[in-house]
């Protein structure tokens, strides 16, 4: 199954102030191993960075000026995530800037399967911060070259932690055709335990003789 790890950076947090996207990121992944398909792209917003958001992602407004601006490729993006399942941590804020940024180009609204890993993240560990930067910590996931926040960083830590996050599972250990095991049925459940392997009587003599040679003489006496 093909699903797409996918972030944004934007010049703000609300749509409602008129704040665009200036990074998109997407990873495929496909049975949970990432692929090398991948969108990048930067984006000319056509407004100013606010300088929260420039401390966050770092991107000037001299070097988004010079980039694409999304009209040019929003085809490519709804291309590439289509009908495949996206996996984002706080889907509200990402889903809420692509969807402002088709509504401009006349666009439908994504209508993509999400999974929210903030969602997930909060229901298996309540109370417990669920911050991207948490996770990773939580899983030991390195995230030394997350230095700003940018798309592509983020979609491959976010891959690691999503794996983690839907995949806790203890270990099943199979004990089947291991000479090492014994299993014994009741009418409850199934236990194991280990077997017993006795010495012959030759390696018991060998045994002894080694011990009588190697400790104190009075000690067999």
């Amino acid at each position: 199954m093909k699903e797409i790890v996918l972030d944004t950076e934007t010049t703000g947090i609300s749509v409602k102030e008129g704040h665009r996207i200036v990074e998109i990121g997407c990873i495929e992944l496909n049975d949970l191993v990432p692929t090398k398909n991948k969108f990048h792209c930067y984006l000319n917003p056509e407004r100013k960075v606010s300088e929260k958001a420039l401390e966050v992602h770092g991107y000037t407004d001299e070097f988004l000026s010079k980039q694409k601006k999304f009209s040019e490729v929003g085809e490519e993006f709804l291309e590439f995530i289509k009908d495949k399942k996206l996996i984002i941590h706080n889907a509200e804020f990402d889903l809420g800037h692509l969807n402002n940024e088709l509504s401009l180009l006349g666009k439908k609204k994504i209508t993509n399967e999400i999974i929210d890993t903030l969602v997930l993240a909060r229901d298996k560990f309540p109370g417990s911060p669920a911050s991207l930067d948490a996770l990773c910590k939580r899983y030991r996931v390195d995230n030394s070259k997350r230095t700003n926040h940018t798309a592509l960083i983020d979609c491959d830590l976010l891959a690691k932690v999503y794996i983690n996050l839907i995949d806790q599972k203890e270990p099943t250990l199979n004990f089947q055709n291991q000479d090492s095991q014994i299993k014994v049925k009741n009418n409850t459940k199934t236990e194991y335990f280990k077997k017993v392997i006795l010495p012959n009587p030759d390696e018991l003599k060998k045994h002894k003789e080694y011990l009588k040679s190697n400790l104190k003489k009075n000690f067999f006496n």
